[in-house]
């Protein structure tokens, strides 16, 4: 299974500063050393307030994913390549002429296929005597 575009996103920002809320109301606020792909985040020059206005500075940090409600990442990421226009997302790695194979068959999903050699599916299947065969 592949990872999705938020945690790509997430793990383009390593080596930058970003903002986590966690569930708690705590705001951490450094830069991010390494995301995993569960949004646990390693964090280092934190300033961090909580939730009564209090702020101080931490060194190190680490932050279970399940524990955050959001994250603001920065601005320079909406240029990440995630984000860029796929031309065609079916036909990528395919030669140009097993796409014209594929349409020119023109098989698809919940089309019926005939049974080979067998004549016309469908009058097979009228003409099968009940209770015999498949």
């Amino acid at each position: 299974m592949s990872i999705g575009v938020p945690i790509k996103v997430l793990h383009e920002a390593e080596g930058h500063v970003i903002t986590c809320e966690t569930i708690t109301g705590e705001v951490y606020r450094g830069k991010l050393i390494e995301a995993e792909d569960n949004m646990n985040c390693q964090m280092t020059q934190i300033t961090v307030t909580y939730r009564d206005g209090r702020v101080a500075q931490l060194e190190n940090v680490y932050i279970r994913g399940s524990k955050i409600r959001f994250l603001v990442l920065p601005d320079m990421l909406k240029n990440a390549p995630m984000f860029k226009k796929q031309t065609k997302a079916g036909t990528a790695g395919r030669g140009k002429s097993a796409i014209l194979r594929a349409q020119a068959r023109g098989r698809g999903r919940g089309q019926t296929q005939p049974v080979r050699g067998r004549g016309n599916w469908q009058q097979n299947q009228q003409a099968a005597p009940a209770g015999r065969g498949r």
